[in-house]
């Protein structure tokens, strides 16, 4: 698996360079995958990856401070946008020509940043277990219970800043500046109907924007991975991509540039050898 050297990274602010570690498997359309807090490992899509790996090429970069990427020992409370725009220079250091976005937790996260502020740098976005608001109270027992007794330092600074967040956050401050419904991409939004970390009104919230949503009823936190809702998962997401690859087609028939059209319906680098 190869790396990527970027020049810097917001998410390591005077460091140079900044080493990104990334799987790189298929051909065909880039999608790339943005892992959650704990990692690309902990949560792995290795069902979605031998499902559309044939027709797709899938990038799966590990951010800064994560599995073989640059080591971190500090990350600031606007990580997630630190992470989006990080995510962004990963982009063009691979030449990827309007990616889907497929992001899980603090991944979904940057995902739909990186659709507010460059909707014409990518084509769509699928997002899976996503936050909404800043302030999470049902969560903040497990983000302690992480930094009493944590798996690793990382997962401890990650928990410790999101309990930074929390605590400064305003009340029903959310992540997206209130500007979620401005979005102008294909969302789809998969989501658990078990899932820990979701606060009462965070999927009424996400729902006001332009976004395709599909709820589980025995989904956790990571569907994707988890055995009860893994294939349908994958198989909502074929769909969406299919329609996605649809859309662009028409819009190429048509002689329409820029970002893809919102949906109406809810529901500086190189590149170093492994």
């Amino acid at each position: 698996m190869p790396d990527l050297l970027l020049q810097s990274s917001p998410l390591a602010p005077g460091l140079s360079p900044v080493r990104i570690h990334y799987r790189d498997v298929g051909k065909g359309p880039p999608i790339v995958i943005l892992h959650g807090g704990w990692g690309y490992d902990a949560y792995p899509f290795d069902r979605q990856v031998g499902a559309l790996s044939s027709r797709h090429r899938i990038v799966i970069p590990d951010r800064t401070g994560y599995g073989g990427s640059e080591p971190l020992d500090t990350l600031p409370i606007d990580f997630h946008q630190r992470a989006a725009d990080e995510t962004r220079v990963v982009i063009d250091a691979l030449d990827l020509d309007r990616p889907i976005l497929w992001g899980h937790s603090d991944g979904a996260i940057i995902a739909l940043l990186v659709g507010l502020a460059a909707p014409d740098r990518i084509s769509a976005a699928i997002v899976e277990a996503t936050h909404f608001f800043k302030h999470k109270p049902a969560s903040r027992p497990f983000f302690e219970g992480v930094v009493a007794k944590p798996r690793s330092r990382f997962l401890e600074i990650h928990s410790r800043t999101w309990i930074r967040i929390a605590d400064e956050a305003a009340p029903g401050e959310d992540f997206y500046g209130g500007r979620l419904s401005d979005l102008r991409i294909p969302v789809l939004l998969i989501h658990g109907a078990r899932d820990p970390r979701t606060e009462p009104g965070e999927l009424e919230a996400l729902s006001v924007a332009p976004i395709r949503t599909i709820v589980l009823a025995d989904g956790g936190h990571s569907p994707h991975s988890e055995g009860a809702t893994a294939d349908r998962v994958t198989e909502s997401a074929v769909a969406f991509l299919s329609d996605v690859s649809r859309n662009d087609s028409s819009d190429v028939a048509l002689g329409v540039a820029g970002p893809a059209k919102r949906e109406q319906r809810k529901g500086g680098a190189r590149s170093k050898p492994a």
